[in-house]
């Protein structure tokens, strides 16, 4: 049975995505080149074509090569990974997913403080 497809971005499609946001396009070899540690050029292409089918990049013609230039932002992609993890782990509850991060042991106070000011309203400084 195949794998199933992932509605949000795969580690190495947010890789790719991220030289594409920072390149604004790209060519399979330029993509290529902005990635550490490099990808085999087929393995880019198999990718991309991926994100092409998903909806987050598209190409054109420039030559005799494709420019691949992302359909999606940085901040879209984002906020469909956010929803997809609040669906599946916190039952479409977002005061959970919150409380959740608000729990972590790793927030400051100084953090803690900026998120209350959000929550009610305005920025703390």
């Amino acid at each position: 049975m195949p794998p199933k497809k992932s509605p949000t971005l795969t580690d190495a499609e947010l890789r790719i995505m991220d030289v594409l946001w920072r390149r604004g396009s790209g060519t399979v070899q330029q993509v290529m080149d902005g990635l550490r540690p490099n990808l085999a050029y087929n393995t880019i292409l198999t990718t991309i074509r991926i994100l092409e089918r998903k909806g987050y990049v598209k190409h054109v013609k420039d030559g005799r090569a494709y420019l691949y230039e992302p359909l999606v932002g940085r901040q879209e992609a984002s906020r469909s990974a956010i929803r997809h993890l609040v669906g599946r782990f916190f039952r479409d509850s977002h005061e959970a997913l919150i409380l959740n991060i608000l729990q972590n042991e790793n927030i400051d106070a100084e953090e803690l403080k900026r998120l209350r000011g959000l929550l009610e309203g305005g920025e703390s400084e």
